[in-house]
């Protein structure tokens, strides 16, 4: 009997056991490893801010950039030649050689200046009594013509003479030069690349 006893209490123990409720589990907190968050955060900003100095460092100003938008709106300075001067010690006979070589009167024609309207360009002509020789040709002024050879042998039909004769400089454009009576260096050019650009009026 007293065996029996021993495995009704056996049982009734692994009974209990079965149906006992499981222990509650233990959460082991265990410390954080690493940098922390706020940490973190601060390094991020600051890199962040480095980074938009940086930045704007690099871009023009807002004024400067604002300046050069208006100044690529607006019109060029040179609107294209206006008038070559040629000094004369006698300008009324400079007046009639010039009248003979162009074919036209000129539109403004007064004791100190002389002035041709050649195609929309003005050539004009200044006294100056102390100008007697022929000048080094600086600056020249090459005026369009439709034969350059023609032009030139004409020039000097009128009296010019011979600075630089016609030649080939390039790509079928002729150009030469002549001394006018007064030692001006004066261009003729054959060019048939150049247009003016239509009139907008």
């Amino acid at each position: 009997m007293p065996r029996m006893k021993k495995q009704v209490n056996s049982k009734s123990i692994r009974r209990s056991r079965a149906t006992a409720p499981p222990a509650p589990l233990k959460i082991i907190e265990k410390p954080a490893r690493g940098v922390r968050l706020s940490t973190v955060s601060g390094f991020t900003l600051a890199f962040a801010l480095v980074c938009l100095a940086a930045l704007m460092a690099g871009r023009p100003p807002v004024s400067a950039a604002g300046s050069d938008q208006v100044a690529a709106k607006e019109k060029p300075m040179f609107l294209g030649l206006r008038t070559g001067i040629y000094h004369v010690k006698d300008i009324a006979k400079a007046k009639d050689w010039y009248s003979k070589v162009l074919g036209i009167q000129p539109y403004f024609d007064q004791p100190f200046y002389v002035g041709y309207n050649v195609g929309g360009y003005e050539l004009g002509l200044i006294p100056d009594e102390k100008d007697n020789e022929k000048k080094p040709p600086s600056a020249v002024a090459y005026w369009g013509v439709d034969d350059a050879k023609a032009a030139y042998q004409r020039l000097l039909d009128l009296g010019a003479a011979p600075q630089e004769p016609v030649t080939d400089v390039g790509g079928g454009i002729l150009a030469g030069a002549v001394y006018d009576p007064f030692g001006n260096v004066v261009g003729v050019i054959q060019n048939p690349y150049f247009k003016l650009p239509a009139s907008s009026d």
